[in-house]
């Protein structure tokens, strides 16, 4: 599976899980449609998952005027995704690409003002690096 089908198998996930509080593996299995497991998939959403609070903690540290629990699901869960790449994931994907897959997914999957947005808050997060 390409990266970009996993990211966004990854964001339905845990949009499954934030919405309606589902095991993390049930999730990725639902996604998955009878697929085979895919690495990159469950390294995103396990990872997510596990350092969730850490996570949440960067992005709510880098909203104006917003509170986390307030973004639209797609939104709060793409930043996640993005942010455990930018912070902690070890898969060797430079910054540049993890932001430009994080609004290209945006573009797709959240409404017309999810890419600046996304875009805006990665920026941040990525600066502090």
């Amino acid at each position: 599976m390409k990266r970009r089908t996993a990211r966004e198998k990854a964001l339905q996930a845990l949009f499954q899980i934030d919405v309606s509080d589902t095991e993390p593996s049930s999730a990725i299995e639902h996604v998955l449609e009878g697929e085979g497991n895919d690495e990159y998939l469950t390294s995103l959403v396990m990872g997510v998952y596990a350092n969730k609070d850490q996570i949440d903690h960067l992005i709510s540290k880098n909203l104006e005027k917003w509170k986390l629990e307030r973004l639209a699901t797609v939104d709060r869960n793409l930043l996640r995704i993005a942010v455990y790449e930018l912070k902690f994931g070890n898969g060797g994907v430079p910054e540049n690409v993890v932001l430009d897959e994080a609004i290209e997914i945006a573009k797709i999957y959240g409404d017309e003002q999810s890419s600046k947005f996304v875009n805006g808050v990665l920026s941040k997060v990525k600066q502090q690096s």
